[in-house]
């Protein structure tokens, strides 16, 4: 039921109104002053204001701004014995959902009210999203209590505060795009959209067209107008994830975006304005990729103004408890099931792990480990033999070198899926053209 505060002198016509309205199902409370009717808003928190114009400690025009920014949901209807065009059009300016006169307009008032009603209800209902949103991917949302992990999130705090551009830096799985989406929600870009690409999921006339947009006709297949991303994050954020992966050429075009906030759509020669705050991400050394002439210093300069370097799981063994803790729930939640215990030789095991994915892996594990429960509890049996080793992470590290674990690594997902070298990717949180890359430099097709 939608609340309706009515501020009127006219204690008689006041009164009317309120019989009319609440006869129509509406919850209606009175007052008869500027005064009252702040004090009220404080208590009732109402869906529409019916507010005279011409009050005893004031006029209601100018008393649409304090109504707005006392109850920033509800709708103002302002309600004249004599109207005139520049107060209406003051009111609509200060932020009134519309200005009608009385008697002339009294069979409008209904209608009106509704129309204000499903405005404010609407109002409401998204900000309750927005809460949502702001609060599953707060940085309180984190998981991890070690020292480097409160210190990348300490950094993070401090720059989602500024407008600056950001550069995530570290292993596939690490959670750079949880990173992102808390800078963001942290943000005084928070209400803006976040919008984020995968630079390597695309070749580099596809990339142009996501990232800028572009005009019907402009290539085949092309048979509408489209925008890009950077159109669709105006006055938010764009995430650039393996940004290491985008084509040189790209690069020149995402550089001037940087520097002077317009991009050319492909097929237009006009220029289009953007307010976009860049946060990139990778999992290379862009240094070295500078230095192979694979990536532009320029360009590496504007994107790296804040850089944060995102621990493997590796460095933060202690960690590790709490993720699996945190995906047990939320995978026995979607799949309708209770763990009500998980072994300590189950995460013994998993802390024992290399985790060459990172985060993303450990994720996928504990899914698979679910699956694989008999009852209500997580085990060592639930996981492949290849954790159930005794031998400790460290041993394996120092009987192999770092690519042959990660080759050997890649090969047991390959393996896992049966040649679904896409499947493979998404388990091993990589792009594709990455994968396939990687198969190359060990000779396998």
């Amino acid at each position: 039921m939608a609340k309706i505060l009515i501020i009127d002198d006219e204690e008689r016509l006041r009164g009317l109104l309120a019989r009319i309205i609440g006869l129509e199902g509406y919850d209606v409370a009175q007052a008869g002053d500027c005064a009252a009717g702040l004090k009220m808003l404080e208590r009732y928190d109402p869906d529409v204001v019916l507010c005279d114009v011409k009050l005893p400690d004031g006029n209601g025009v100018e008393m649409v701004g304090q109504i707005k920014a006392a109850a920033p949901a509800a709708e103002v209807i302002l309600l004249t014995a004599y109207g005139n065009i520049p107060d209406g059009v003051q009111a609509i300016k200060n932020g009134a959902f519309d200005y009608i006169t009385k008697g002339d307009d009294n069979n409008k008032i209904l209608p009106l009210l509704s129309r204000a009603a499903e405005k404010a209800g609407m109002q409401r209902r998204l900000a309750r999203i927005d809460s949502k949103l702001s609060a599953e991917h707060s940085f309180d949302r984190i998981i991890g209590k070690s020292e480097a992990m409160r210190q990348a999130v300490e950094l993070a705090r401090k720059v989602a505060a500024t407008d600056a551009s950001v550069l995530l830096t570290g292993e596939t799985g690490t959670g750079k795009e949880v990173f992102a989406q808390a800078i963001h929600h942290a943000s005084p870009r928070a209400k803006g959209a976040f919008v984020a690409v995968n630079c390597s999921a695309f070749s580099k006339d596809l990339l142009e067209s996501e990232l800028f947009g572009h005009r019907a006709g402009s290539f085949t297949g092309a048979t509408k107008d489209k925008k890009g991303l950077f159109e669709e994050a105006d006055k938010g954020t764009l995430l650039l994830d393996e940004i290491g992966e985008m084509p040189v050429e790209l690069q020149a075009k995402l550089l001037r975006v940087l520097e002077s906030g317009e991009f050319i759509k492909v097929g237009e020669t006009r220029p289009t304005k953007t307010d976009v705050r860049i946060i990139a991400a990778t999992n290379r050394d862009l240094r070295k990729e500078i230095a192979a002439g694979n990536f532009r210093e320029d360009l590496y300069f504007r994107l790296s103004v804040f850089c944060i370097c995102l621990p493997s799981l590796r460095e933060r063994r202690g960690d590790i408890p709490e993720y699996i803790r945190f995906f047990a729930a939320h995978f026995a939640d979607k799949m309708g099931r209770r763990i009500e215990r998980i072994d300590d030789a189950y995460i013994a095991a998993l802390q024992r792990y290399t985790w060459q994915g990172n985060v993303r892996e450990l994720r996928n594990v504990v899914e698979r480990s679910l699956i694989m429960a008999e009852g209500n509890a997580l085990t060592a049996d639930c996981l492949s033999p290849e954790f159930r080793t005794s031998k400790s992470a460290e041993a394996a590290v120092d009987s192999l070198a770092l690519n042959d674990l990660e080759r050997s690594h890649i090969l047991k997902v390959l393996e896992t899926t049966h040649g679904n070298k896409a499947e493979a990717a998404r388990l091993l949180g990589i792009g594709i053209a990455t994968l396939y890359r990687k198969l190359e430099s060990y000779g396998v097709k």
